[in-house]
């Protein structure tokens, strides 16, 4: 989720005169899902009005689209959507083909894909002001579109530490 709490992140002040963001207050924000080809540097995005197992379901659908030969791993934290019992018929429909890897419970640092969302969220929300949630959604697709022209940056980035 990317909310619409503006953030002040690393910035430098003179003493006693922080910046202030202003914030239009109404907690609002964008709802990602997404993946990282950790081997060609792609993000895929997507933004909804809710994440619930439905819409992970059609994510996936989405990525075999995305992916329509060769094996899919993809690694998830373990989110009751991401096992929830209106999965197992599509899961068993395209075994061989697409595999979910779970990570242990509070291991967010081995999920390449948490960096893109630190990265993100210094890219659009840090630091400005953002209007209206569409704004945001705009930033988000914004920054997936420049994201996208530099794969081997984000490799370098995301990718090689692993």
């Amino acid at each position: 989720m990317i909310r619409d709490y503006q953030a002040i992140m690393k910035n430098w002040f003179l003493v006693g005169h922080q910046r202030l963001i202003p914030t239009y207050g109404k907690h609002e924000g964008a709802k990602l899902i997404g993946t990282l080809d950790y081997v060609t540097g792609e993000i895929h995005l997507i933004e909804r009005q809710k994440y619930d197992a439905q819409v992970f379901l059609e994510f996936l659908e989405q990525i075999l689209e995305l992916y329509p030969t060769g094996k899919i791993i993809l690694v998830l934290d373990n989110a009751r959507i991401h096992h929830a019992k209106l999965l197992k018929p599509f899961l068993e429909e395209h075994e061989g083909q697409l595999e979910l890897m779970f990570l242990p419970p509070y291991s967010p640092n081995l999920n390449m894909i948490e960096g893109l969302w630190k990265w993100l969220k210094n890219s659009v929300i840090n630091n400005v002001f953002i209007h209206t949630k569409q704004e945001i959604s705009a930033r988000v697709k914004e920054f997936e579109k420049w994201v996208n022209q530099r794969p081997y940056q984000v490799i370098d980035r995301l990718c090689l530490a692993y």
